[in-house]
């Protein structure tokens, strides 16, 4: 029995790759070989760069929370802990939100915390 080299089953498998390579500049777009390593890596690196989004959104918040709180004659840290011993449970995302579009609440919620630490 003959040895097939060209079966559908590897076609489709360097279709697949070579598929996912689509976009990569030289021979990381068209030589499977150099296209299999690219792709292994570019996947791996979406996979990790899915996780480091949560920490940079994150990062984000606390940003715009501490630009808006600091008009407010406050800093972050004395704001969240304010916050805490207020008893205020809301994240950080919805207070980045509330600073940005609608301010008139998020002053009322820095009272609040000003109130819980005495400033």
């Amino acid at each position: 029995m003959s040895r097939v080299k060209g079966g559908t089953k590897h076609n489709t498998k360097r279709k697949k790759i070579l598929g996912l390579a689509k976009g990569f500049r030289g021979r990381r777009g068209t030589n499977f070989k150099a296209a299999k390593d690219a792709v292994m890596q570019a996947l791996t690196d979406s996979y990790v760069g899915r996780k480091d989004k949560k920490g940079d959104m994150r990062s984000l918040w606390i940003s715009r929370l501490n630009a808006a709180v600091r008009d407010q004659g406050l800093s972050y840290s004395r704001f969240m802990n304010g916050l805490t011993k207020a008893g205020v449970i809301i994240n950080r995302k919805a207070l980045s939100n509330m600073a940005i579009e609608d301010p008139v609440a998020f002053e009322a919620v820095v009272d609040t915390a000003k109130k819980a630490i005495g400033a």
